[in-house]
């Protein structure tokens, strides 16, 4: 174990990502070309320009730079290139495993059909063995969209059923809270999906709504949900049913100025599985190393607590015991030779 953290050793540590928006991943590159080659304005015309409109100072304003992006992916080709684009550089920060989420509404309400994204996604995961990284998707609900929609669009998946590992919530959390979606979840729960919802930092009721994620919607995992620290008795909880958080160090920065890295160090202290992810990376600034390496830098943290979080990636992945077993040996593995 290194005394001092490089950031060779961050890109060597085998590790998972839980928390990564495939829509989230288009770089100012892509997203110029992609316009240019399907005739879309996007109101800039250089790298530079798309660059600069990548600024914001709330989860509201990134939202609105975020949604209007998408306009840019039209056809199976331009999702399956967004996708092999993150998962390649995934590889270069060390992903071994990946649950990636996605955002059907998002493409459907502007005329794009199931089954051109969900295609494209899925042969960019089929397409990924070839460098090395086991690829999984997560069918995201819009929580300011209506759960009447989540449930069509449960429905619209039924013929990719074997492409989606399982469901999250995301989008604006204010006045959406996670028992809107109780409906969904309970038909999501009898088709065999594995469940995860968004718990965004400091919103407004934010115990309240992980609450209702834990004991009501009964999720897997809680994405990002570092707001918990707040109550003691969920916190034991989480513990006691050996659930997995997964936090944003450059995301929450952003939107909060404060990467939640106190939190962070605190529920690791008391045992909860705590994971390190990207979330939206071409719009905070970075991918997954350099999540690990601001958290890492700001807080003063040892190699052995980045360690603790790539084992806490795989552990509370959703994939099988032997899987976690051989991934958790590469750790120790490389660990060992570094």
């Amino acid at each position: 174990m290194p005394k001092k953290i490089t950031r060779e050793f961050i890109d060597g540590l085998p590790k998972a990502e839980l928390h990564l928006h495939l829509e989230g991943t288009l770089e100012p590159e892509l997203k110029l070309k992609l316009a240019q080659k399907n005739g879309i304005d996007i109101g800039q015309t250089t790298i530079e320009d798309v660059r600069k409109s990548y600024d914001y100072d709330s989860l509201a304003s990134f939202l609105a730079v975020y949604y209007p992006g998408m306009n840019v992916l039209q056809t199976e080709d331009d999702f399956y290139e967004l996708a092999m684009e993150y998962l390649k550089r995934a590889r270069q920060n060390g992903v071994r495993h990946v649950e990636m989420f996605f955002d059907p509404q998002a493409h459907l309400t502007r005329g794009i059909s199931f089954s051109t994204f969900i295609n494209g996604y899925h042969r960019a995961c089929i397409d990924a063995k070839s460098i090395n990284i086991d690829a999984q998707l997560i069918m995201c609900f819009l929580r300011d969209m209506p759960a009447q929609f989540a449930n069509e669009v449960l429905e619209m998946a039924k013929p990719y059923r074997d492409m989606i590992l399982g469901v999250g919530l995301d989008s604006d959390e204010h006045h959406n809270p996670p028992l809107k979606f109780a409906q969904p979840y309970s038909i999501a729960t009898a088709q065999g999906y594995h469940k995860t919802m968004h718990a965004d930092i400091d919103q407004v009721d934010s115990i309240e709504h992980i609450k209702q994620a834990l004991e009501i919607i009964e999720v897997e995992r809680l994405d990002h949900g570092t707001n918990i620290v707040e109550n003691q008795d969920l916190v034991d909880w989480v513990n006691q049913k050996q659930l997995g958080l997964t936090s944003c160090p450059l995301s929450n920065g952003f939107v909060t100025n404060d990467m939640k890295g106190k939190e962070v160090v605190e529920l690791m202290k008391q045992g909860v599985k705590v994971s390190i992810n990207s979330d939206d990376p071409a719009y905070f600034g970075g991918y997954i190393g350099d999540n690990y390496e601001a958290i890492a830098e700001k807080y003063n943290l040892t190699a052995e607590q980045l360690v603790i979080f790539a084992k806490n990636s795989f552990e509370t992945s959703w994939i099988s015991d032997f899987q976690k077993e051989t991934y958790l040996k590469e750790i120790d593995d490389f660990v060992e030779k570094f």
